[in-house]
């Protein structure tokens, strides 16, 4: 071959590469309209490339379409789960383990559960809380380059907490593990600190900001609810999350840090247990999300009557904090607080997401506003609601479809039987495509 010849053929790449994909068509016999928070009939979402190109009445296909039919289903907006740790899984064992696993071990692990995620239909996660130092950043790559099968991860990497707080890691070790983590571990004890903690955040490639202003049910010190950031550490995180484009997410059981919380200016109150009148109140009036993540507290409630399941402190405070958040989060939904969907999985097995649907149901929130919550209210709150959150043209194509009615039978959510994300689809006839490793 001459040189010429080469060149010629290197020149004339753009004409000679391959054509762009047939669109797609899903002909639905239901959609979720979630921005309108309605159910309509029959529904065509038609695909090209990565984006949702047009959402048609009736079962209709562009010539030359590839046809998906989906008539015997409803199909939804990917759903999105505002609550995970995709980097752990809380067993028996969980505990022993802090001194015996490598980070590879948890980011191994990770590949699983993100797979485990997306084939239950959740396309999208906030990743709040790594178990290793930033295994969760890896993963969120390695999905977003093709590498491995998952949802899109917006990640807060390790929380920020203080000292001997729920978000230190060394809570229950001996002193030869244990220890006087700092600001690099995501452990504050002023407002100097917590500047820098977010700081090391973005240096870090991180996408939001977990913050842990109260106690908490799975580590092993003795509250489960009290303040353990003070409101200038709050304000301060807050404030530098601002200035590096940063939403913030708090986890806070007791009224009194729910408060301070808010005040601070937070974005979101995860789980929630003790609201009050007033907490409620303040959240209305800052716009401040709440994530109930029912479905953690009746886990962690259920197992703590198990002997040695969870550690004697562990277990107490399960008893005591998570048969209260289904309660809260029906009074925080007739209070009028802004919902959006987030279930904590991770302190339960992967995988098991959507159960927090029918939990929802159980607390007296409507499926049609538990069905948005985990749509367009968690794309808002995400901030990414141009691209996420609902079938529209334009949107990025997320599509998960169920058999039936999900209005009628919220149960179904957890029967997903097509998934797609970014155009390419995962799952078909309930079973997972060559897309997705074995």
């Amino acid at each position: 071959m001459t040189l010429r010849l080469v060149i010629l053929i290197a020149s004339a790449a753009p004409v000679l590469a391959l054509a762009d994909p047939a669109p797609v068509a899903l002909q639905c016999g239901r959609l979720f309209d979630s921005a309108a928070g309605t159910l309509q009939g029959p529904t065509t979402v038609i695909v090209e490339g990565n984006r949702i190109k047009e959402v048609a009445k009736g079962a209709v296909a562009p010539a030359g379409a590839t046809v998906v039919d989906l008539g015997h289903a409803t199909c939804l907006p990917g759903l999105i789960d505002m609550h995970t740790h995709l980097t752990m899984e809380i067993t028996p064992a969980f505990y022993a383990e802090r001194t015996r696993l490598n980070t590879a071990d948890y980011a191994y692990r990770s590949v699983v559960y993100a797979r485990r995620t997306l084939l239950a239909g959740f396309t999208t996660v906030r990743n709040l809380g790594d178990i290793g130092n930033q295994d969760s950043v890896a993963l969120r790559n390695a999905i977003n380059a093709g590498l491995l099968a998952g949802p899109r991860i917006f990640t807060a990497g390790h929380p920020i907490g203080s000292t001997g707080g729920h978000g230190d890691p060394t809570n229950g070790l001996n002193h030869e593990f244990a220890g006087d983590p700092g600001v690099a571990d995501g452990i504050v004890n002023s407002p100097e600190d917590a500047a820098k903690a977010v700081r090391l955040h973005y240096k870090a490639g991180d996408d939001v900001i977990k913050i842990m202003p109260s106690g908490g049910v799975m580590d092993e010190s003795t509250s489960g609810d009290n303040p353990q950031l003070t409101l200038e550490e709050i304000r301060a995180l807050v404030s530098t999350a601002r200035d590096y484009g940063f939403t913030v997410a708090a986890h806070a059981h007791g009224a009194e840090a729910i408060r301070r919380a808010v005040v601070g200016g937070v974005d979101s109150i995860e789980h929630g247990t003790f609201l009050n009148d007033e907490d409620m109140k303040l959240m209305k009036e800052h716009g401040t999300w709440y994530v109930p993540t029912i479905s953690a507290g009746a886990w962690v409630a259920e197992n703590a009557a198990k002997p040695g399941y969870y550690p004697p402190a562990v277990a107490a405070k399960a008893q005591a904090i998570g048969p209260q958040i289904l309660a809260t989060a029906g009074r925080a939904y007739r209070a009028g607080v802004k919902i959006a969907f987030g279930t904590d999985a991770g302190v339960y097995p992967h995988g098991r997401n959507a159960h927090e649907f029918e939990l929802m149901t159980q607390a007296g929130i409507p499926p049609l506003y538990s069905l948005q919550a985990a749509t367009i209210r968690a794309a808002e709150l995400l901030r990414r609601d141009k691209d996420l959150g609902s079938l529209a043209p334009g949107k990025l194509a997320d599509v998960v479809a169920v058999p039936g009615n999900p209005v009628e039978d919220i149960g179904t959510m957890l029967r997903v039987e097509f998934v797609m994300k970014d155009g390419a689809i995962y799952k078909r006839d309930g079973k997972a495509t060559s897309r997705v490793a074995d």
